[in-house]
Order: C-alpha cells, then structure tokens, then sequence
C-alpha cells in the first residue's frame, strides 16, 4: 500500500491548493483514475496518489458516498479530482453481476441454496444436468501484505540477556532421543510452580546492537517448538505438540504470552522524533528490497508504536579526496532518501519493521528517521 504523491498539473492551480497539496503531498505523476485489481494493496493503490499513507482520508473526507476509505475491492475505480480548490478522490464501485452463456440455463444462486431449492434441469435421460453455484465472493483489498510479515508477528521475538539467562532450560529428552521433535517428551529445569500449560521452545539467536555505542538491545528468540506440560517439578516433563526444528539441549522454554496481535496497521508517523538505524534483516536474506522484514534500533521506549512509518535513507560513502589541498582529505556524501518501513512488530528498545517501499538498494546501517 504504498503513499506516493497525488499531484500533476499544480501548475494551473490557485494557490491555495497549491499550499493544501503541501500538506497532503500529491504524487506529481499521479493518474486521473486508477482501477482495482486482485493482489494490489490499499498502501500501494494511494503511492499512485500520494507521498504519506496516512494522508489516505484526508482525500476522502468530502466524499460521503464511501463510508470506509480502506473497504476498497478489485474492480472499484479511483477517480483523482478537484472540488473547490481541494484535491480528493471519488470511487465507482463495480457491483456487475456475472454474466453467464445462455446455453447454461442452471444458475444456484445462494438464496437457492438457502432456501434448499430442489427442482433442477434433467436430461433427456432423467440425469440431473450440471449447474451452476453462484456466490458473491468479495473481499476488500488489504492495507499491507499481511502475509509477508505473518511468521514475525508472534515468532521469533526480542528478549533482554535477562529474561533469555533465567528462563527453565531443556535437561535432556525421555527414551534416550539425542535430539527431540513433535511427539516426544523433554525434561526442563525449574518448573514447580508453573504459571501456564502451554510453552514455547526458543533458541538463542542473534544479538541485536546499537550502531552507536555497541550496547546489546535485545537477543532475538528463535521459534523453534510448542509444548504443554505433562508435570511440574525440578525436572517438569514437557510434551512437544508442534516443532519447526529439533529441540537441543539448552533450549530455553517461556510460557505462552498473551500477546495481542495487530492485524490492521493504521500508517501514522510517529509524534516523537526518531532517529535510528536498520541493524538486521530477518527472513534469511542477505539483500533488503521492498517487502523485507528488518529489525531497526528503535522501540516502545523510543515511542515507537504499531503503524508508524519511518522514513529510510541510505548513508552517503566517505571518500577520498585526491584534489584537495589538505593532504588525505576525506568528503562524507550526504544521505539520500532510499524508501519507506512501517514498524509492525516494536519491542522495548528495537522494532521489527516491514520495507513499504525501496528507491534504491538498501543496507544494514542506512537510518531511518521521522518523516
């Protein structure tokens, strides 16, 4: 879903829209109407618009014919105008119904099957002919592709040296396995008075650093079983029900959190002031493109919330200077602008962030600040 600008032909207009269209930032090469097809995103369909998602609305404020602007289907038009100096956009739904050939004289509707219809065409031979089942199938297009980050949104995640040290750890595994997976039993160190029934298996994985100063942030937990327990105890018996890999010995074990999933991103920049570095990149990819996960230095503590889009800029090169007149001359080229993240996952002190948009290649270390 990506927010480009809504703009072209600023030229010939007042200029008091001219003013507006520099807070709603139009995209100059914006279309006069675009139409929806399957697959496009809400954040890509408003970069044909607009610069900022979450100027999004503000185009539909005056259009009362839309009651929700992010309940938009394959097939709707977009239509980009002007009304009374402002720039807005306005949408035609495509409520078609489906034409079928003539020779096809069988159509089910759901109102049939509802009604549990039971009178249809027979042959000549008395068999029941083929017919038809038609259903309105629509699903609004997402905000984002939600199934790109759906294997961050509950593991792995980020936890202190802390709470990873003191966490129950797996002893050794019941019949004598050197490693255990899905249907096996594992004893886990310091369970006697367990807070839940369900577990997770984590690995200690990488630690995530400030670019700055070299302090550890965080240490990612890496998924890798789910487990109920059998019996509490000093030893406690656990039972592994799901796993992604074999459990080792040493594997941490955490209780179930609660966690609260966030489904529907609202893109906002933040209040605060942020200033930070792209300093992983998740998913097991070497190159950051559009649609990657990366974990950026900044979190909850920072103010850092679900939704909100950071601007990426790709840090410029020191190079040498072999015309100047001080000896070994060293230029820092300035940073240039590289794409967008939205933050859809934030911890404490670092956020897993999805690349809404990427001009240019991107790298560990590039910054990301408010936009």
């Amino acid at each position: 879903m990506a927010f480009r600008t809504l703009f072209g032909l600023v030229v010939f207009f007042s200029v008091s829209l001219i003013s507006w269209a520099d807070e709603i930032q139009i995209n100059p090469s914006h279309p006069d109407q675009y139409t929806v097809v399957k697959g496009d995103t809400l954040w890509e369909i408003s970069g044909k618009f607009l610069r900022h998602p979450w100027q999004w609305p503000e185009l539909w404020s005056t259009n009362s014919q839309i009651k929700n602007p992010n309940l938009i289907y394959p097939g709707d038009t977009i239509y980009f105008s002007i009304a009374n100096g402002r720039p807005q956009l306005s949408l035609s739904r495509n409520d078609q119904p489906a034409q079928f050939s003539a020779s096809l004289s069988c159509v089910l509707s759901e109102e049939d099957i509802k009604n549990g219809r039971t009178d249809f065409a027979v042959s000549e031979n008395g068999k029941v002919l083929p017919c038809i089942r038609e259903t309105t199938i629509k699903q609004a297009i997402r905000l984002i592709p939600t199934d790109t980050i759906a294997q961050f949104l509950i593991s792995p995640k980020v936890v202190s040296e802390n709470e990873l040290g003191s966490a129950p750890y797996v002893i050794d595994f019941a019949g004598e396995h050197l490693i255990a997976g899905a249907g096996d039993r594992v004893y886990v160190r310091s369970i006697s008075q367990p807070d839940s029934l369900a577990y997770t298996v984590y690995r200690a994985g990488d630690a995530f650093k400030s670019p700055e100063t070299g302090e550890i942030l965080g240490y990612e937990a890496k998924y890798i079983a789910d487990a109920t327990l059998q019996q509490p105890g000093d030893p406690a018996t656990l039972f592994i029900t799901k796993s992604d890999s074999e459990i080792r010995k040493g594997d941490r074990i955490m209780p179930n959190a609660d966690e609260e999933l966030i489904l529907n991103y609202f893109p906002r920049p933040p209040q605060e002031s942020i200033k930070g570095s792209i300093i992983s990149v998740l998913g097991g990819v070497s190159q950051i493109g559009m649609y990657n996960v990366v974990v950026i230095d900044k979190g909850t503590k920072d103010g850092l919330l679900a939704g909100h889009e950071l601007t990426i800029y790709q840090r410029g090169k020191s190079i040498s200077d072999p015309y100047s007149l001080i000896k070994k001359d060293v230029v820092k080229l300035p940073d240039e602008i590289a794409g967008t993240l939205m933050v859809f996952r934030p911890f404490e002190r670092v956020s897993y962030a999805l690349v809404m948009e990427a001009s240019q290649a991107l790298h560990i270390l590039d910054k990301v600040e408010t936009p």
